[in-house]
């Protein structure tokens, strides 16, 4: 309750983490919902154009082909956001760089608006290419810049905001894709459009907010701005100590560049870092909660509930998520980093488990589609609670100033690379297991749980240098002890 009295205190902080989420990880929320409502609508208008220019319908493995064409694209766009992000995050800054990302927005907003008046269905592959390269820039920009605007005994909480907006586009995505608001027939264009609205809130926004103070004295080396921001962003809060631990910082930065991503890998003092981020990161994306959420329709028709009312029952799952990103924010700096990691992983291969057992005797048991249906909210609370939120802090407080736009690069390549190979295998893993689907999750889930619990410090309350120092000491643990005593030295000669 302190830090969140304090958080209410640093009022621009708190506007900050609005202005840079409502265009940042609520848009990748937002979009990754909306284009599941109009799913039939738009294949009726991929049909519909062909039949205009060529007088004959296009076959239905081609109408899927392009929806699948429009649908990978979001990944394939997001990486390439991600491996741009670095590069824009070091030259213009954390939130300049938040600022230009929304031309991706405006450009992919247009195409959408009016591919149905131009009937052309290309014009929606390519919006939904733009948009996914913006999901791709803000989701490593702004955890970046959150992270470095915090306060140490804050910075947990503040990076864990993201996640929540994330939740709260995909929530707010699901409510405006409703068959009764935008998701009817006619409406699909402007609900694709809808987009436009986060990102115009950001750009009236954000500018009037201050930049990342670590930017701007460790990269840039403007002092008075540096010193201006933080005032700002603490309010009635003496800065002075703080303005001291940024000197500290910058004096270990001093006379080193930007690191490029190769370089991490390279790099022997950041080899527990770069391994905790790869592992991490790929346990997020191969746990199995994107597939959850593309299995959930199925199962609740399984489970009895009328067609008309799967939206409602969906709906639901992206309130799970919301709620569990909010218990995490206030948890985290309670119960620290790595045991809400453990405990999401450990929590998500139980209900992981109970739910594939339901799967395979719900032919057996009236009631196993209910209860199939409750490990599924269960498994995306446990998602919530812990690895959606932690994972995205790790490039932020493992890595230095000069290695973090690096870090994310890798982070966010590895993520999106992820996200498109298990939307484009997913298919063919619940042919092939069938009940059995969510078994190689799984085992995902348990070596996540595992090198949690025995790999990754805990960098709860401890300042960016002393994070540094105590990483330097577990990649050097050998060195660090001294030479090994092999016995007294036996000497040879008295000659001077």
């Amino acid at each position: 309750m302190r830090a969140l009295q304090r958080l209410i205190q640093g009022r621009v902080l708190l506007l900050t983490i609005c202005a840079a989420g409502i265009g940042g990880t609520f848009q990748f929320g937002y979009n990754l919902s909306i284009i599941n409502a109009p799913t039939l609508h738009i294949q009726e208008f991929i049909n519909e154009t062909w039949w205009v220019r060529t007088g004959q319908p296009l076959p239905d493995h081609l109408v899927l082909l392009v929806w699948s064409l429009i649908v990978s694209l979001y990944p394939l766009g997001g990486l390439f956001g991600a491996l741009l992000a670095g590069p824009l995050a070091v030259m213009l800054g954390r939130k300049k760089s938040l600022l230009v990302n929304n031309i991706f927005v405006v450009a992919a907003a247009t195409l959408f608006g009016f591919s149905r008046r131009a009937g052309s269905f290309e014009m929606i592959v390519l919006g939904r290419l733009l948009v996914g390269v913006s999901a791709g820039l803000s989701m490593n920009v702004q955890p970046m810049y959150l992270g470095e605007s915090a306060p140490k005994e804050l910075r947990g909480a503040v990076a864990m905001t993201p996640a929540i907006f994330a939740a709260l586009g995909i929530v707010i995505g699901q409510v405006v894709g409703l068959r009764e608001l935008l998701g009817n027939p006619g409406a699909w264009p402007l609900l694709l459009a809808s987009c436009l609205v986060p990102g115009v809130l950001q750009l009236a926004s954000l500018p009037l907010l201050p930049e990342s103070p670590r930017y701007l004295l460790i990269d840039r080396g403007d002092t008075e701005a540096c010193l201006v921001a933080l005032q700002r962003l603490r309010g009635s809060a003496d800065v002075a100590a703080e303005l001291e631990e940024l000197e500290e910082e910058r004096a270990a930065c001093e006379g080193q560049r930007a690191r490029r991503p190769w370089e991490l890998f390279q790099d022997r003092g950041l080899r527990r870092q770069v391994t905790s981020l790869v592992v991490l990161a790929s346990a997020l994306e191969l746990c199995g909660n994107d597939s959850v959420y593309a299995y959930a329709s199925s199962v609740f028709r399984e489970a009895g509930i009328p067609e008309g009312k799967v939206q409602y029952a969906v709906l639901g799952t992206g309130s799970c998520e919301l709620l569990a990103a909010c218990l995490s924010c206030v948890l985290i700096e309670r119960v620290g980093r790595r045991l809400l990691l453990i405990g999401g992983y450990s929590l998500m291969t139980c209900w992981g488990s109970i739910f594939t057992a339901a799967l395979c005797l719900q032919s057996f048991f009236t009631w196993m589609p209910y209860l199939a249906m409750s490990c599924i909210f269960a498994f995306i609370l446990s998602f919530g609670i812990g690895p959606a939120g932690v994972t995205g802090i790790l490039a932020t407080e493992l890595f230095d100033q000069k290695a973090r736009p690096a870090a994310y690069m890798v982070g966010g390549a590895l993520m999106w690379t992820l996200l498109f190979l298990v939307g484009l295998g997913f298919p063919f893993l619940k042919e092939g297991l069938s009940h059995f689907l969510y078994m190689p999750f799984l085992g995902v889930c348990v070596c996540g749980t595992i090198y949690t619990g025995f790999f990754l410090p805990e960098t709860k309350g401890k300042t960016f240098l002393e994070i540094s120092e105590e990483l330097h000491r577990l990649n050097f643990s050998r060195q660090s002890q001294g030479p090994e005593w092999t016995g007294p030295e036996v000497i040879l000669s008295t000659e001077l």
